[in-house]
């Protein structure tokens, strides 16, 4: 990683960090010189976000609402503002390793805000992350998770462990939980390949969380997070099987979308006209975290609607 002293930062040469008092007249002052480099190796640990915390908290997801509001203003809500909401992601375990997806909507309120925004997210070569609620800062928090994992490989040598990749978005999670508060909950889906279980058919892992960065494992072989997880999850608990080889679990992954879009108005549903389909990413033992191709996820969709064609129960 690269530190540009020129970036404003924590006691840039000669200053202190920011918010702490100005030396007295005549007195010392308490960061002397003090630069990126020693400001980092003062915390005398590898996580990139903590040094940010540290250093620069207004640049974490969420911070933007953390300043005291006037309790006669009216607080600044998600609909007062008009922030898009993501919706729906699902993650099913099969034989050979974990699938996760998401439609591609965006609302805000009633209104469609992006019809093709992302939702799926490959964090590292082994681990992958849906993201629900608030997407701005929901987004934001992916990225600066994803350097963050690679930030720990890079200053350690290894990558870090699928129970410390879990734990560590549960912890920036629990730092967005002032803005939660107000209503811009980001509650992402992780899913990852241990690569130390020898049977890749345990090897796939599905991690949920709620706003306050509670984590929980899922162990019945799928979940579900965002506004149609409900509809999402009936479909999955009828249609999909943990010894499903992959083939199968993609098509019942987007099978359960298909039945979320149908009855939930801010799941997109696959848009044949303008050639929009979900995000899919499987993560097994020999290829790792891999998003399918979009040629690849088109030929199944299509097979999906001409059986729903004729069977629109499914």
């Amino acid at each position: 990683m690269e530190f540009r002293e020129g970036i404003p930062g924590p006691a840039a040469i000669g200053r202190p960090f920011p918010g702490s008092p100005e030396p007295a007249a005549g007195g010392r002052d308490p960061h002397p010189g003090v630069g990126h480099h020693a400001a980092f190796a003062a915390l005398g640990e590898t996580s990139f976000a903590n040094y940010v915390a540290a250093t620069q908290p207004h640049l974490l997801p969420g911070r933007m609402f953390d300043a005291p509001r006037d309790p006669q203003t009216r607080p600044a809500t998600p609909d007062a503002l008009g922030v898009p909401h993501g919706t729906t992601i699902v993650a099913l375990q099969c034989a050979e390793g974990v699938v996760i997806a998401g439609d591609r909507r965006a609302t805000a309120g009633n209104v469609i805000a992006q019809r093709d925004i992302e939702k799926i997210f490959i964090t590292d070569s082994y681990s992958a992350v849906g993201i629900a609620g608030s997407a701005g800062i929901a987004i934001e928090m992916i990225r600066l998770y994803t350097v963050e994992l690679e930030h720990y490989e890079k200053i350690e040598g290894v990558a870090m462990s699928l129970d410390g990749k879990a734990n560590r978005l549960a912890g920036m999670i629990r730092g967005n939980l002032g803005a939660a508060l107000q209503g811009f909950v980001v509650v992402p889906l992780f899913a990852g390949y241990d690569t130390e279980e020898p049977d890749p058919a345990k090897a796939g892992r599905i991690v949920t969380y709620d706003p306050t960065g509670g984590r929980y494992d899922e162990w019945l072989g799928y979940h579900a997070v965002g506004s149609g997880s409900v509809f999402a999850k009936a479909s999955m608990k009828k249609l999909h099987r943990t010894s499903a080889d992959l083939q199968t679990t993609l098509r019942n992954a987007l099978e359960a979308l298909y039945d979320a879009a149908d009855d939930d108005t801010a799941t997109g549903g696959p848009d044949l006209v303008r050639k929009i389909y979900p995000v899919v990413v499987s993560i097994t033992g020999p290829e790792g975290a891999v998003r399918r191709s979009e040629e690849e996820v088109a030929g199944i969709v299509e097979r999906i609607v001409a059986d729903r064609a004729e069977n629109p129960g499914g």
